[in-house]
This record gives structure tokens, C-alpha cells and sequence, in this order.
């Protein structure tokens, strides 16, 4: 039988209910009077929001009344975040600045207060317990030397359930970080998932990792295709374990118990809505649409219907570990399609067309255009010997041919395709989210992106 998410008995205590009698509508019932409370204290001490909303706590009749309020978005935070928050700058512990993907977008503005930082840690301290124990050990792919920064947060969550973590920062030279794992061991490797896909794929064509040598994974910072995650348990011989979070959940947002069946979130921080990505409205349990958040513990700046651009999807069932907490399942970005002339293509599509090549450790695509076609150059890593490239590039190309969605284009010419190796098959590019750069002129667009 699964063993029930830690998450689950977490929850109960925040809720004030024993964890054998926690039911769903225990949850609702403390999640509406906490929303209440949330909106009553965004009113009275936020002048976005007091200027804003005209809606009180007592106007929250039920859980669907929250519909009623605007939302708030990420060009919220961009334009003047410091309205949105609700105590002093001399209350603020840890201040987050996001760039944009573009060149003169504003970059967004988080603030946490000690409290909001204490939240996320209890939840990290919980939600590892999944996948390791006291006296156990976990290597970080993520920074953590800043103080309150993620890497920093699970470090002293594990402490706390005696595990000792080792903050690696990104993966940068796969070798480097195939020795890091030699050298402190790991019963968890924690980061970003085509980091984690790299190094495991770099250390087995090396010869440097074996299976065994690795405990478990958790992935974070990116959605986690099928194809990714059984690449990632082949290549390692281990379970492999979503996270989801945003800077705007306070880092730390849900994560899978060991049925990997959607992530349990922090249902007494935060209360999450499905919405219509084009009209807004509110969707049922079960339906696909844009993942919507409001905090419900946030003293520094808490966030009332953020649209965090996510979509995915609410599973009500009861989860085979047992708990009858409905869980996320993540779905991408709706804002990572690029248009071509047949449609859209998003990073997922190549993830599922190539991660399946056992000899390929990373991938990266970028779109341009030229004489009246778009061109789709993708670059292939490899620690495999030269010889063994050209297969690699014909197996490529064959896989991304006969994808659904590209194959129309690529037969009528409308979109070409070019594959090159990395020169350096040890060293990754910066990390960031992962999409497909499209560098066409904006003319050369024509197609609305479908969502």
C-alpha cells in the first residue's frame, strides 16, 4: 500500500482536525474562513488592493464567492508591487526580483516577512519526508547561499528532520556536478528537471553514476513531462518526484507523495482555482485550465487570484496513498506555444520526441526565419564519442518528422529543420524556464496561439 503524503497529517495540525478523521470539507470550511480573513487584512493594509476591491470578508459565502474578485497579475507586480504590500519595508526579510523573458520588461517584486519565510520552510520540512529520512543526505542543483532564497529554505527545513543538504548551485559543468555527487552522495538529488535528465544521462554514458548511486529525485522549476521523468528513473534506477512552486507561492507550492499521482499542496497556505485562460470563469474539478492562487497565510504581500500563466488541472479522486485532499496536476505554461504556420509547438512536444534517446543528455531549440519558411534549429548534447553523432542526428530528425504537429510543416516546406551538436557536450547554457526562443521578427508571425 502507498504510505499516505506527511503532507496529510501537516495539514490536519494546521486545521486543528486529528489526521484520521481530516476530510475535504474540513479544509474548505477552515479555507473560507481563512480567505476571509486574508481579504478583511489586504483591504485594510494594501493600497492596491483598499482601492481596488470593494468586496469584504463577510461578502465570502462559500468558496465560489471568491470569483467575484478581479484578479491580480503579473504585471501587478511589475508596475508598483510595493502598493501590494500590507506591512513596513523594515518588516520585509527577503525581497525577490524576477527579470522577464523579454528585453525592457519590468522585472516582478516579491516580499516576504521572517513568518512568510517560516511557512515555506514548515512545508519543505514536511514535504521531503517523502523522500528521505533522519540522518539522510541531498545535493541541491539549486542556489542556496543567499539568505532566504530556496536553496536556503530547504536547507534548514531538512535540518530540522535531521538531513543534511549540500546547496551545488546550477548545473553548469555536467562533469563538475557528477563528481559533486560522488563526493557528498545522495539519497535525493533536487533541481531543475533537463539539469537533472543532463547529469543523469552524462554520469551512466560516462560511466561515472551508477544505478544505486542515487536515492530518489525531486524535480522543481519546470513541468515534468512522462517522457522526462522515466529518462531521469532509467538513467538513475530511482523514483522520481514532482514539485511545484512560483516565487509568488513563497517557493514552495506542492509535491508529490510516492502514488506521483499530482502534487499535495499546502491547503492551508494557499487556495487554488482553475480558470478559462481566455474568459476567466471558473472551472469544475477535473477540467484543464489556468492554475489561479490566493495566499492565505502571506503577512508581507499577500496575492488575492494571481494568475500565475500555469495550467493544469485539479484531481478530486482520493489519492491511492489515501489522503482525500485533491492534488495539482501541472500541465505547462500557456504561454510557452510558439505559432508556426500549422499551428503551435511547445517545448513539451520536443521533450516527448527526444528525451527517449538514450544517448542525448540535453536538447535546446530556437526559431528563426529565412526566405519565407520558419527555421527550427535544435542542438543536441552528448557525452558520446563523435563517431556516435551522426545516429544521434538521424534519430533526431526522424523522431521530430514524425511528430504530430510538425510533421504537416515540415512537408510542405513552411518550416525547416536544422540539428547540430554542442560543441562542448560538459557545460549547459544559463538556466531559465524552458522554451523555445523564438527569434522571428514579430511580422513573420501570423497565427493566434491556441491555448
Amino acid at each position: 500500500m502507498t504510505p499516505r503524503t506527511p503532507l496529510h497529517a501537516w495539514i490536519a495540525q494546521l486545521v486543528g482536525v486529528a489526521p484520521e478523521a481530516l476530510r475535504l470539507e474540513h479544509v474548505r470550511a477552515w479555507q473560507l474562513e481563512a480567505l476571509r480573513r486574508t481579504l478583511d487584512y489586504a483591504v485594510a493594509n494594501s493600497p492596491y488592493y483598499g482601492e481596488r476591491l470593494r468586496m469584504r470578508g463577510d461578502d465570502l459565502c462559500c468558496l465560489d464567492d471568491l470569483a467575484g474578485l478581479p484578479f491580480t497579475t503579473p504585471e501587478d507586480l511589475r508596475r508598483d508591487p510595493l502598493r501590494l504590500l500590507c506591512v513596513s519595508q523594515g518588516e520585509i526579510e527577503r525581497v525577490v526580483t524576477m527579470d522577464t523573458s523579454g528585453t525592457t520588461g519590468r522585472p516582478k517584486r516579491l516580499f516576504f516577512t521572517s513568518d512568510d519565510l517560516e511557512r515555506t520552510t514548515d512545508f519543505f520540512a514536511h514535504g521531503m519526508a517523502t523522500m528521505v529520512g533522519s540522518g539522510g543526505r541531498v545535493l541541491l542543483f539549486m542556489p542556496g547561499q543567499r539568505p532566504g532564497s530556496v536553496g536556503d529554505l530547504l536547507a534548514r527545513g531538512l535540518r530540522r528532520i535531521g538531513v543534511t543538504c549540500h546547496c551545488h548551485g546550477f548545473v553548469q559543468d555536467l562533469d563538475e556536478a557528477v563528481r559533486a555527487i560522488a563526493a557528498h552522495g545522495s539519497d535525493c538529488l533536487v533541481g531543475i528537471p533537463s539539469q537533472i535528465l543532463a547529469v543523469a544521462r552524462h554520469g551512466r554514458l560516462t560511466g561515472l553514476l551508477r544505478p544505486g548511486d542515487v536515492g530518489s529525485v525531486l524535480l522543481s522549476g519546470d513541468p515534468v513531462t512522462p517522457a522526462l521523468r522515466d529518462a531521469i528513473a532509467q538513467a538513475l534506477g530511482c523514483e522520481v518526484f514532482a514539485h511545484y512552486g512560483l516565487t509568488e507561492t513563497g517557493l514552495g507550492g506542492g509535491v508529490e507523495c510516492r502514488a506521483q499521482a499530482g502534487a499535495h499542496l499546502r491547503e492551508a497556505d494557499l487556495y487554488v482555482e482553475i480558470v478559462d485562460p481566455v474568459s476567466g470563469q471558473l472551472l469544475p474539478a477535473g477540467q484543464e485550465g489556468e492554475v489561479v492562487l490566493t495566499t492565505l497565510s502571506r503577512r508581507g504581500m499577500p496575492l488575492l487570484r494571481y494568475r500565475t500563466g500555469d495550467l493544469g488541472r485539479l484531481l478530486s479522486e482520493p489519492c491511492p496513498c489515501g489522503t482525500s485532499l485533491p492534488r495539482l496536476a501541472v500541465l505547462g505554461r500557456g504561454d510557452a506555444c510558439v505559432r508556426l504556420a500549422h499551428g503551435c509547438l511547445e517545448p513539451a512536444t520536443l521533450d516527448e520526441a527526444l528525451w527517449p534517446m538514450e544517448g542525448l543528455s540535453f536538447h535546446e531549440a530556437l526559431l528563426t526565419h529565412q526566405d519565407e519558411a520558419d527555421i527550427l534549429r535544435v542542438a543536441l548534447w552528448s557525452p558520446m564519442p563523435p563517431a556516435h553523432h551522426q545516429r544521434l542526428l538521424d534519430e533526431a530528425r526522424s523522431r521530430i518528422t514524425e511528430t504530430p504537429g510538425l510533421r504537416d510543416a515540415l512537408r510542405d516546406n513552411s518550416l525547416r529543420l536544422t540539428l547540430v551538436m554542442s560543441e562542448d557536450a560538459s557545460c549547459l547554457p544559463p538556466p531559465g524556464k524552458r522554451r523555445i526562443r523564438d527569434l522571428r521578427p514579430r511580422e513573420d508571425i501570423t497565427l493566434s496561439t491556441v491555448v
